[in-house]
């Protein structure tokens, strides 16, 4: 975007302009939120905020059938956990962040599943502190630091808004050929302070409108030197969980980023470009009510799964019904164990644990991991099936730095 005389169109420099610096580069300095002129709220607008909200609700419904919602969150923040990381490159699966926590881990990449771990951690401080205080840019300071305690963001900074200029674009890319600079260090305390006030701010704004916006802003800002978009996902969850639109964090849209990388980075650069936000607005809607359908569907499956498998307890575990119920209970919160585990977790003799989880894989409840004859490990494959993904995403879009 170049500097003119003429008159620029309306929406323009709606987002911000592209300005000049004394280094030759062109930065990007972002208009403050919200918008001006305002986002139209049109017709179809509506209808999709309408179908988000139904489907946010039926979510929220679904999580509270469960026996346990707490477990069902358990898995889906690992889940969001390992598909955010796998958008900016690292290779870890779900199963080898459950190896891991499970200190059964011989791992391709530990690195990575440390970064997982990292973010399941930023995810769980953050919802712990917005308990007691107001979203703030000291807090996602502080949720920065954790998000990269270890792993390769270690050198960048964590917990600092950043002091040099970053830029994103292909591998290997510098300034004079990125994809986009954001703005320079000098404009990141009044960017994100905008950020801040607006995310307090009152207006007649729907919520999930707000948050659209906001999640865009950040992006724009990259405030960081690393971990801004995973920061930038984690702001929704936060979001939605602050303003009580659900009760558990059970929405996370890596998922339909992930699906649709290029459509998301093209979006978020035309808004930057031309200044269109409702085109933004109208992308993020579709994702949450694609991803709020599907984490409903996985609640009833859930459901499902556990009263099928405690069926056929009382058909095939008649004289140990009660231990059975116990480890099958169990594999909710730790799907993948051991017969040593087992007993220390349920006070129940070795021999009992393992006549258990013999008749579990039996069934088909449990399948062995190891391959060993000895200190085998078994893992619940039905259950952790209805959140694991494809096959690690390859980075193709070689963001850098995040």
């Amino acid at each position: 975007m170049e500097d003119s005389d003429a008159a620029p169109p309306e929406n323009l420099f709606r987002t911000g302009r592209h300005l000049k610096q004394t280094a030759g580069h062109r930065a990007f300095i972002p208009a403050p939120l919200p918008p001006v002129p305002p986002v139209e709220i049109s017709t179809r607008t509506q209808q999709l905020l309408s179908q988000a909200d139904l489907n946010l609700g039926r979510l929220d419904g679904s999580i509270q059938t469960l026996p346990n919602p707490d477990l069902f969150v358990f898995m889906y923040v690992k889940k969001e956990a390992v598909l955010s990381s796998q958008i900016e490159g690292t290779q870890s699966s779900l199963n080898d962040l459950l190896a891991a926590e499970a200190n059964l881990l011989s791992a391709r990449n530990p690195q990575d599943t440390d970064e997982v771990i990292n973010y399941i951690n930023a995810m769980n401080h953050g919802l712990s502190r917005l308990r007691d205080l107001p979203f703030s840019l000291r807090l996602i300071r502080e949720i920065h630091a954790v998000l990269l305690k270890n792993g390769r963001g270690t050198h960048m900074t964590p917990g600092e808004f950043r002091r040099s200029q970053n830029w994103i674009g292909p591998a290997g890319c510098s300034l004079a050929n990125a994809t986009f600079v954001p703005p320079p260090p000098g404009e990141i305390d009044r960017a994100m302070g905008n950020v801040e006030t607006f995310w307090h701010s009152n207006l007649p704004l729907p919520a999930l409108v707000k948050i659209a916006l906001i999640h865009a802003q950040f992006e724009t800002i990259h405030p960081f030197l690393d971990g801004n978009g995973r920061m930038g996902r984690l702001l929704i969850t936060f979001f939605l969980c602050e303003q009580n639109i659900l009760q558990k964090p059970v929405l996370y849209l890596s998922h339909y980023f992930k699906k649709n990388r290029d459509a998301y980075y093209t979006q978020l650069q035309s808004v930057r470009d031309t200044g269109n936000w409702e085109q933004w607005v109208e992308f993020f809607l579709h994702g949450i009510i694609e991803v709020s359908r599907q984490a409903t569907a996985t609640a009833r499956a859930i459901l499902d799964l556990r009263e099928k498998h405690r069926a056929l307890i009382p058909k095939h575990l008649t004289r140990i019904a009660s231990n059975a119920y116990q480890v099958l209970d169990l594999l909710y919160a730790h799907p993948i164990i051991t017969i040593r585990d087992t007993c220390k977790t349920l006070g129940i003799t070795y021999n009992a644990a393992g006549k258990i989880i013999q008749n579990f894989l039996k069934l088909g409840i449990l399948r062995e991991l190891t391959g060993y004859r000895r200190n085998r490990v078994f893992f619940h494959e039905p259950y952790i099936r209805l959140f694991d993904e494809t096959s690690p995403a390859q980075n193709e879009k070689n963001e850098c730095p995040e």
